[in-house]
């Protein structure tokens, strides 16, 4: 998989981070990948890539959430790169879609890195998941449905999530979109 990893390791350095943090975690998540040809695979241990949409209602006051069957917590949508995917943007798409069934166009930039152990996450208990995110807008109007890896997918507003530790990644988002469309 070495052209998603080439791809993976593109798009994280032309990402310009947020504060230090970001850039502490984009600087390591190059250098897993730099060290790990297969550093997007699932089977990468413990370490792997993964790729996220926040997606953001049209007028940024809401963002869509599901509520993850393994975890049962809410989160942003997205999971593991699959080997057709071709690129990172290409894998954070399909998750969105597959997870939403909204077809949304996503920035291309990451607007949030983070790192997390995943103790469900195949066999072991032992994975960490590098997460790249990306934001996207849903047209007025779109209507979601719930996946079977979701007990729910649901809009909430930007400012009372229900997991408390979305709040940094949405509002980065909320702020790239405002930027990109400050109505």
């Amino acid at each position: 998989m070495p052209d998603l990893t080439d791809d993976a390791r593109s798009v994280l350095r032309r990402m310009d981070p947020a504060d230090p943090g970001q850039r502490a975690l984009r600087d390591r998540f190059v250098a897993h990948l730099e060290a790990h040809p297969d550093g997007v695979l699932r089977t990468c241990r413990p370490d792997h890539v993964t790729a996220s949409t926040v997606v953001l209602s049209a007028d940024a006051s809401r963002v869509l959430l599901t509520l993850h069957a393994k975890a049962g917590r809410w989160f942003q949508l997205g999971g593991h790169a699959e080997p057709g995917d071709g690129t990172l943007l290409a894998a954070s798409r399909r998750e969105a879609v597959e997870e939403s069934g909204l077809d949304v166009d996503l920035d291309p930039v990451p607007v949030h890195l983070d790192e997390h152990a995943v103790p469900f996450c195949g066999p072991g208990g032992d994975a960490h998941h590098l997460d790249v995110r990306f934001v996207a807008v849903a047209p007025d109007g779109a209507r979601h449905a719930v996946s079977d890896e979701s007990l729910d997918v649901r809009w909430w507003p930007v400012d009372d999530l229900p997991n408390p530790d979305l709040a940094a990644m949405v509002a980065l988002a909320v702020d790239r979109v405002r930027v990109a469309d400050p109505r």
